[in-house]
């Protein structure tokens, strides 16, 4: 290791002071580090400006992460799974309001909604890739544990949902024109691939924290 690696991290370290994380954020800045050198050869004397050029001072870096540690893994969940609920609240209130009152406004909403089936998909795809997202981001690689239980509680008006239609324990006439087998089919496909694209967002927002 070089003396402008090893005074970067050692100052990182003093900065970050007495984060609860503060064993996993050093050892993974000093793998940052290491795979930055390796991409690109730097003159020994102009290691610790490089590493502040690409990476910030460690005083800005330290700074991110205290900022980052007030924000709680169990607010960022109860934030998410707010959300999804209230999707799913905003969805059953449109469908018995559809079903139970014959206003225009409404019968307007829900066809314009039908016919955009695929971008209320994409939308709803989008939503969770943010979800993951958001959790690389402030939590970086601490943030798996969470991603996997924000998802599981998130998921469960998705899964009631689909057990209460796949099963017809509700009326599928309510859901016309949308509920065809087709579109049912690729609904089920659609959830089973969330977790991967929660995944993937993860993965980037972990990257997009460094």
């Amino acid at each position: 290791m070089t003396e402008g690696e090893q005074h970067f991290l050692n100052e990182l370290e003093q900065e970050i002071g007495r984060h609860p994380d503060k064993e996993e954020i050093i050892a993974e800045y000093r793998l940052h580090v290491f795979d930055l050198l390796q991409e690109q050869a730097t003159d020994e004397a102009k290691v610790y400006d490089e590493l502040v050029h690409r990476l910030g001072s460690p005083k800005e870096i330290a700074a991110l992460w205290k900022q980052e540690s007030a924000v709680t893994p169990k607010k960022t969940q109860q934030l998410f799974v707010f959300c999804n609920i209230a999707i799913f609240t905003f969805g059953v209130l449109l469908t018995i309001g559809y079903n139970a009152f014959d206003w225009y406004w409404l019968e307007s909403l829900w066809a314009g909604l039908t016919n955009a089936a695929s971008i209320i998909i994409l939308i709803y795809g989008f939503f969770w890739a943010l979800l993951g997202y958001e959790i690389g981001r402030e939590f970086g690689s601490r943030g798996h544990k969470l991603l996997k239980k924000t998802f599981l509680f998130s998921i469960i008006p998705n899964l009631i949902l689909m057990y209460l239609i796949v099963f017809k324990l509700i009326p599928l006439q309510w859901f016309q024109p949308l509920l065809s087998t087709p579109f049912i089919i690729v609904c089920i496909l659609c959830t089973a691939v969330l977790y991967p694209i929660s995944w993937l967002g993860y993965r980037w927002g972990k990257k997009a924290s460094i």
